[in-house]
């Protein structure tokens, strides 16, 4: 069965997401987007659990749905449009969510970002248990901060819950994962020890793409994935892994993982516009790349200030073998741009203002979902779709025939379908409207 998943998601309980993170809202986002499984979040958060167990209901396969009345009541809450309920009602929830270990081994802080998959709604509640007797705190953020080496903690879930996946997620990011410039690991066997072959699947992040990771042979037994780390409905997919299980359980997506098969392929950020791609110094506007780093001892030009490496600079630091090599164990993958940044760019209006927003819901409406729109519909039945200019600029990216500038140090990349001459004259044309 084809499911597109998205792992790596938060609820309204963790800081700085939307309010519109309910579970319900996460349904109807899906629904737009064309996730089929997409992750709880949030699943250490004792009030958020207590959502999930009022409005979820499952069926043995270690999967949930929404009860109706639920996405009933979301629909009358915010004037919902009652035909997306019957596909909302499909897509399915596995329980997950994104923990922060800050603490210290091999003589630095560590701080890692990793994300649980449990097959129960039950299980994460144990798991609440023993943390908040051991005194960690767990409601403060949906995201939890416990300051515990991220193996030990593997550990602690493993024995509550020995069917436990364990995915380190956005490796790559320099603050907070397990390759970061700042403050990760060399390895996975440096960083989970003994416990390093319970870690089947790693997460791409925002600022890598599949063939960057490529070049890591400790990554050819593991299984790379993409997700999106949405902090609102409206980000939900900006990466995406598809599978194809034998059945939509939660043992099938474990094998899956383990074994390393049963994924078609990913759905990607083009890298560079990740917000950590390239080095950089945000408060000088420094954006280099690693040899420019190299020639400037890793210290901004400007103002001398140590620069903040980019994941395109770490990788080529523990890159030990040739990007083919890596190729021809792991699955394919697809870059895409978010459609509202492709509507909004062809019609030279921001994503997110009113004449952007009707064309996409208009776009949605004829196409179905997101994603069928940005890789499946033929180039012939858009132009039926839509306006010539957005088709146009559906057809640039698939063919990746982009401009990108890239992003550094927690600045976003920026991406530019059309030329500058071409934004000019689309932008003159909105003035118009």
């Amino acid at each position: 069965m084809k499911l597109i998943t998205d792992l790596h998601v938060h609820s309204h309980y963790s800081r700085a997401t939307s309010r519109d993170l309910t579970l319900a809202g996460l349904a109807r986002g899906a629904v737009t987007k064309g996730i089929n499984l997409i992750a709880t979040g949030d699943m250490l958060h004792p009030k958020w659990t207590a959502e999930m167990k009022e409005q979820l209901v499952g069926d043995g396969s270690g999967f949930y749905t929404l009860h109706k009345e639920a996405v009933l009541a979301e629909s009358a809450g915010t004037g919902g449009a009652d035909h997306l309920i019957p596909a909302m009602l499909q897509v399915r929830f596995v329980v997950a969510g994104e923990v922060a270990c800050i603490y210290t081994k091999g003589g630095k802080v560590r701080r890692q970002h990793v994300l649980f998959v449990l097959p129960s709604i039950e299980s994460a509640e144990k798991v609440q248990a023993v943390l908040e007797q051991a005194g960690r705190n767990i409601r403060s953020d949906g995201r939890p901060i416990i300051g515990m080496d991220v193996k030990d903690l593997l550990a602690l879930f493993l024995k509550i819950e020995p069917a436990t996946i364990c995915i380190p997620a956005h490796i790559w990011t320099p603050w907070f994962s397990l390759f970061g410039s700042k403050s990760g690991f060399d390895s996975i066997q440096e960083c989970f020890e003994e416990l390093s072959d319970h870690i089947w699947a790693v997460e791409t992040g925002l600022s890598s793409d599949p063939a960057m990771n490529w070049r890591l042979s400790e990554l050819n037994t593991r299984t790379i994935l993409s997700h999106s780390d949405a902090h609102s409905c409206e980000k939900l997919g900006r990466e995406a892994s598809i599978f194809d299980l034998p059945e939509p359980t939660f043992p099938a997506l474990t094998q899956a993982l383990k074994q390393k098969k049963n994924l078609l392929y990913t759905i990607e950020f083009f890298p560079e516009e990740g917000k950590y791609h390239a080095d950089g110094h945000r408060a000088c506007n420094a954006m280099l790349t690693p040899a420019e780093s190299k020639k400037f001892n890793n210290l901004c030009p400007t103002c001398k200030l140590p620069l903040v490496i980019g994941v395109m600079n770490r990788v080529e630091e523990l890159a030990d073998q040739a990007a083919s090599v890596g190729q021809a164990v792991h699955q394919p993958f697809k870059h895409i741009i978010p459609l509202p940044e492709i509507v909004g760019e062809a019609l030279g209006v921001a994503p997110g203002a009113k004449r952007a927003r009707t064309a996409y819901a208009e776009l949605i409406k004829a196409g179905g979902n997101e994603f069928a729109i940005l890789l499946d519909v033929p180039l012939s039945d858009l132009h039926s779709m839509t306006t010539p200019e957005i088709a146009e600029g559906i057809k640039r990216v698939r063919e990746g025939k982009v401009t990108v500038i890239p992003g550094y140090d927690g600045v976003y990349g920026t991406i530019q379908i059309f030329t500058p001459a071409e934004r000019q004259g689309k932008q003159a044309q909105a003035k118009l409207f």
